[in-house]
């Protein structure tokens, strides 16, 4: 009997115990942890396979059925959704929940204009939520503390993926600033409030590279330097390359961190993640991307996107997400990494660790962090017209 059949019949939900179970699950061999949410993942397939029609079609063209699907082992063989089906005009198509139970929509937009759309119902939010806070909690350890926000507010987005997902430290710390209103960014002001909360508070930073690096860039030209708490975190999730196709060089990044924030380079943490999926990769103090647990990543051959690759070998990610109840979230991305090999991780966890390198050549470049930048260049482009600059 296996860990997801015990659990049922104690009347517990599998998926919610490992998400409740993450720190230990971490210490956990990786055989271990590999059987248990290869149940998990085993289950959500057979739900999507059972009620949603698109998704059964798309199986049984490939041959594949529940029964092909038992165990870790046999994750590889389960149909994976291309990211950009999300963007087509019927990719409400892709729901194995009815549209009326919809809570949440949550998009992301293209340089094409074009939206990703994926929609959550109450239970996938349910572990969307446990899923972030969990994670944050176990990498970060916030309970305190203030937060420099460098994303907008939630009211004036309120379906970006990433300022939904960043908005959940509010909630962990003592209290937070958002320093991106209507689509403009003031520097000074940042340095400002920074300044005001010296003494008083452990100070945070938030937001995307692009940001953290105009806030760097505004102390590097006036000779400011701060001297942030030694428990002081600068945590970025959006990509490293700007819209103009220009990249923040990352170890760069670091460096200015401490220079000019003087926050520890191992407190500079990067996070990974997409708008279809629920999970978040966070970086521990070594600087690696952990993946959650109960979440599987996959590399595939560019070329073969069927062929699984070695761990150590650049391919295609590929996700599976048993948190997603309302649309199957088995997502082969459009970007390009490798598994690290060593599956124990010098910070002591064990798990998958990504290397994120970038998007599949040929696909264009966007999310929610890069089409942020590009508002706010052109706004500040429209205002340096308005006014005679």
């Amino acid at each position: 009997m296996n860990l997801s059949t015990k659990l049922k019949e104690l009347g517990l939900s599998p998926l919610n115990t490992l998400v409740g179970s993450a720190h230990n699950l971490y210490k956990m061999p990786f055989d271990t942890v590999n059987e248990y949410k290869g149940s998990v993942i085993a289950d959500n397939f057979n739900y999507h396979y059972e009620n949603n029609e698109f998704y059964r079609d798309l199986c049984k063209k490939k041959n594949i059925s529940p029964q092909d699907i038992k165990s870790f082992n046999d994750l590889a063989k389960i149909p994976l959704i291309p990211v950009q089906t999300f963007k087509q005009c019927d990719s409400h198509l892709l729901m194995t929940s009815k549209l009326n139970e919809v809570e949440f929509e949550m998009r992301s937009t293209g340089t094409s204009g074009i939206p990703s759309v994926s929609r959550r119902d109450r239970l996938t939010m349910d572990s969307a939520f446990d899923s972030v806070v969990t994670t944050y909690r176990e990498f970060f350890k916030f309970s305190r503390g203030m937060g420099l926000f460098l994303f907008p507010p939630t009211e004036e987005m309120p379906e970006m993926g990433m300022v939904k997902a960043l908005n959940v430290f509010a909630g962990l710390l003592d209290g937070s600033v958002n320093l991106v209103k209507k689509i403009t960014f003031n520097p000074e002001k940042a340095v400002e409030v920074l300044q005001s909360w010296d003494g008083k508070h452990t100070r945070h930073i938030v937001g995307p590279p692009f940001l953290v690096y105009r806030l760097i860039k505004y102390c590097m030209d006036r000779n400011i330097k701060l001297n942030l708490e030694k428990n002081s975190f600068i945590i970025t999730l959006g990509g490293w390359k700007r819209f103009t196709g220009e990249e923040i060089p990352r170890g760069e990044f670091n460096e200015l961190c401490h220079e000019y924030l003087g926050v520890q380079s191992y407190n500079v943490r990067d996070m990974y993640g997409l708008v279809e999926a629920n999970m978040l990769a966070v970086e521990c103090h070594k600087q690696e991307k952990h993946i959650p647990p109960w979440v599987h990543v996959s590399m595939r051959n560019p070329h073969n996107v069927l062929e699984e690759v070695e761990y150590g070998e650049r391919g295609v990610i590929a996700i599976y997400d048993p948190t997603s109840i309302s649309y199957p979230g088995f997502i082969l991305t459009e970007d390009v990494g490798y598994l690290r090999k060593d599956t124990s991780c010098e910070c002591g966890r064990n798990g998958q660790t990504l290397v994120y390198i970038s998007r599949m050549p040929g696909v264009e470049v966007g999310c929610c962090a890069i089409n942020l930048e590009k508002f706010i260049e052109e706004k500040e482009k429209g205002m340096a017209i308005k006014g005679g600059i």
